[in-house]
């Protein structure tokens, strides 16, 4: 076994993951993984840069990862950056402050990348599970991006498109600075419009429609998935490798898209960091499932962190 860790800093959320791997095995067995909200892509969809306190709360999150690590004795750490640090103009800020406190420069990697990452993580304990047919697509819903990755056991083609929850909550349903509760029809047209061209775009270079088996990937995904099992809290357990089915996903969307702030925040498995862009996030699901003709959406709680701990091990 080697000691690893792995931390997926994107536009919503960083996410931890301290490991022990056995590549001969392919086992991957947790020792610590952990999430938080920091919304590090606060505002960079309209002014290109991140802002300083976004910047802050993601410090502060660093200093307390790198508590957990150097306590777990990880023998090797890699830190991704994705979207969010992809876009801005002063990452050089992001960069330095990274490697002061966790002393690895963080890798701002591009949509490629995160894809890859993505796909072996979702599906490197699915192989042999006859149940769930070949070609999968991979559809890893973040806070600035989506990424689509279509592979058998391994990726065939790969796109990363511009309609993450937070993008999409910012750019269509944010008025004076403040998210409309709920949004406007109108606001929800124009929301859909872009990630219909979104998702025409990812279709240039990847055979969405191929894809037997769709699963879905990150904080949007299995919070759908949480609400659909009216679970009382979140319960990774129980969302991991749990199915959810279009029409569900379709209640589920409509509801979050007409609801307030204050019946969304009372739903016992939302994470209040979600509250905000989860009916952008639903909205992105549900279209990419329409849009393929997938019946259902496998949810996976291992993603782009686990394919991460994967190259370092």
């Amino acid at each position: 076994m080697t000691r690893v860790a792995a931390v997926d800093c994107g536009t919503n959320s960083i996410r931890l993951l301290v490991a022990d791997a056995d590549p001969v095995t392919g086992e991957l067995v947790d020792l610590n993984r952990r999430m938080t909200i920091v919304r590090l892509g606060q505002g960079v969809d309209r002014t290109g840069r991140l802002a300083p306190e976004a910047l802050q709360r993601t410090f502060t999150a660093c200093r307390e990862y790198a508590g957990i690590i150097k306590e777990h004795g990880a023998e090797r750490l890699r830190f991704v950056a994705t979207s969010a640090s992809r876009d801005a103009e002063n990452r050089d800020e992001f960069v330095r402050g990274v490697l002061d406190i966790l002393g690895v420069e963080p890798e701002v990697i591009s949509g490629d990348q995160e894809a890859e990452f993505s796909f072996t993580g979702a599906t490197k304990e699915l192989a042999g599970r006859d149940h769930l047919p070949k070609p999968y697509l991979v559809v890893d819903i973040g806070g600035g991006s989506t990424e689509f990755v279509v592979g058998d056991d391994h990726v065939r083609a790969a796109r990363s498109v511009d309609i993450g929850c937070v993008r999409m909550t910012e750019r269509h349903l944010v008025r004076d600075g403040v998210v409309s509760d709920p949004p406007s029809t109108e606001q929800i047209a124009a929301m859909r419009t872009d990630i219909e061209a979104a998702l025409d775009l990812a279709e240039e270079t990847v055979p969405l429609r191929e894809a037997r088996t769709l699963v879905g990937l990150a904080g949007s995904v299995t919070t759908v998935s949480a609400i659909a099992q009216d679970l009382p809290e979140y319960d990774s357990a129980a969302i991991h490798h749990s199915r959810v089915s279009r029409e569900k996903v379709r209640e589920i969307t409509e509801w979050l898209l007409r609801s307030t702030h204050a019946e969304r925040a009372a739903v016992p498995s939302m994470h209040p960091g979600r509250v905000d862009v989860i009916g952008a996030g639903a909205l992105v699901l549900l279209s990419i499932m329409e849009r393929i003709g997938a019946e259902e959406v496998v949810v996976s709680e291992h993603d782009i962190l686990d394919g991460i701990a994967w190259s370092v091990a």
